[in-house]
């Protein structure tokens, strides 16, 4: 198990051994609320409306202006470091529900940061969203780095989760967690720039 971060928290991806990291997963899970009630319980699952809620990375430079933009509309980087899994649109089944794969080692050299981020396409709030989390994977052996959970419920429909970014030579992740507003990357944009 990595570790728990907590909002603002940084750490390092080299791993124990002093060698980089060269390929990572962020995976992102959620759950519909349960409304509960009998009725529902027993004509349905007791689950509430499906939550289409969209993972994506944004690629900036060491100027923070927008290199590329991996999403649902885009799953895969023009430089071919980043690969978005694909879109869930309801987040059923245990595990995570929209994986987007990094080769570190491949990232071009003029991108400082990656940001990680989270909207709710149907404009649902995170009021009808839980168990809602994003970690951060060793993708040469599928070992948890990090887990950061998504907490903070209200009436956003966006967040912030996290950015992975170089350091004098190195990889390094901070746990954002800064809640936003818009259905997709497009409108959050200019709410990550002050992150960076």
């Amino acid at each position: 198990m990595g570790i728990n971060l907590q909002k603002g928290q940084k750490i390092s991806l080299t791993k124990d051994s002093g060698a980089s990291l060269t390929k990572v997963i962020m995976g992102l899970g959620w759950d519909a609320k349960k409304t509960g009630g009998a009725l529902k319980g027993f004509f349905g699952s007791g689950s509430g409306d499906a939550i289409d809620l969209d993972a994506s990375c944004v690629m900036f430079n060491e100027q923070n202006k927008l290199v590329d933009t991996i999403w649902f509309k885009q799953l895969k980087s023009r430089d071919g470091s980043i690969i978005h899994t694909g879109d869930n649109r309801t987040g059923d089944g245990d595990g995570d529900d929209e994986q987007i794969i990094v080769a570190l080692d491949k990232v071009p050299g003029e991108v400082k940061s990656l940001v990680f981020t989270v909207n709710s396409f149907t404009n649902q709030t995170f009021d009808a969203v839980e168990n809602a989390y994003c970690r951060l994977v060793d993708g040469t052996n599928n070992t948890e780095i990090a887990r950061y959970t998504l907490s903070a419920q209200g009436n956003h429909t966006a967040q912030i989760m996290a950015k992975v970014y170089r350091h004098n030579g190195e990889w390094k992740m901070h746990a954002i967690g800064e809640n936003g507003n818009g259905r997709t990357i497009d409108s959050l944009l200019p709410q990550i720039v002050i992150h960076l």
